[in-house]
């Protein structure tokens, strides 16, 4: 769970930052316009999971800083049960500065995060499935470990915890999970980082999923691979949290019991609907509208 603060600088960073004297540099950027917005992937993923029926239970620390957050949470009806505030904290943050180039320059501040190991996989009862995704390197440790040992199947999403880990702690999370999502860029690094092609990570999982933005996506499982071409959008407007909302929902098709076909393509059409909106949990539909565009999108019906 975390606040993410978007900055828009108005001019070019090239045009106040010296290459000579980059060991020296001391700069001040004048952000006029700032906006705050609820992120984080947990808070991300329960979002749209919601959106589409589901369930979802968040497991995450916070700080106290943390009110407006859960007022949404409580407006929008997702359980914030496991979700623990931890005292004299902030809730992780992210300060994005984008100048006009698109360039950006962005600090993250970890906060209660760093004390996401304090929960446990346990205290949530009647769990069938689970995702780890970027936290507390601690935390995910355990949490993988807890998911192993309790027997519930969980997708592993390194994302943008990965440089925290080294191929073998990378190799050992691969290990417990069920299956596997990273972008491409994820899956080359974590291939490099293992020292394991893409094809033998893939045999070590049920099912292991890249995606590439515009270009869709690609599915490994059962000795075959997949290529589920990308939801058509209307107007790329924020790409911020599309991998969330696709991992949203390749979850909401594991709860359904749908192939891996569909799967990938409910998690793609939910990426294309987040870029179609500012923000991480901006968009809005509802189950029938789903899967009405789904239809529309793909030619066949999302429940067929």
């Amino acid at each position: 769970m975390a606040f993410d603060s978007i900055m828009v600088f108005e001019d070019h960073f090239k045009n106040h930052i010296l290459p000579d004297q980059i060991h020296i540099l001391n700069v001040s950027f004048f952000v006029p316009t700032m906006k705050r917005h609820n992120g984080g992937c947990a808070g991300n993923i329960a979002y749209t999971l919601k959106l589409l029926g589901g369930d979802p239970l968040i497991m995450a620390t916070v700080g106290e800083d943390f009110g407006s957050y859960q007022s949404w949470l409580d407006e929008q009806s997702i359980s914030s049960e496991h979700v623990t505030t931890v005292k004299d904290t902030f809730t992780a943050q992210a300060f994005i500065t984008t100048d006009l180039g698109n360039n950006q320059i962005n600090a993250f501040h970890p906060g209660a995060m760093s004390h996401a190991h304090m929960n446990k996989v346990g205290d949530a009862k009647g769990v069938e499935l689970g995702i780890v995704a970027p936290n507390g390197p601690e935390a995910m440790l355990e949490h993988a470990q807890q998911f192993a040992e309790a027997n519930i199947p969980f997708i592993f999403d390194p994302g943008q915890a990965m440089p925290l880990f080294d191929g073998p702690a990378l190799l050992k999370f691969v290990e417990q999970a069920r299956w596997l999502i990273v972008n491409d860029y994820e899956s080359q690094m974590l291939t490099e980082k293992t020292g394991v092609d893409i094809d033998t990570l893939a045999g070590m999982v049920d099912c292991l999923i890249v995606t590439k933005g515009a270009q869709g996506s690609v599915v490994y499982t059962n000795n075959e691979t997949l290529e589920v071409p990308a939801a058509t959008i209307s107007e790329a407007v924020d790409p911020t949290g599309c991998g969330d909302a696709y991992r949203s929902g390749v979850l909401y098709g594991l709860s359904k019991g749908y192939d891996w076909a569909r799967c990938a393509k409910i998690g793609g059409l939910c990426g294309a609907i987040k870029v179609e909106s500012e923000g991480t949990q901006s968009h809005r539909f509802t189950l029938e509208q789903f899967a009405e565009r789904y239809a529309a999108t793909y030619n066949e019906k999302m429940d067929a």
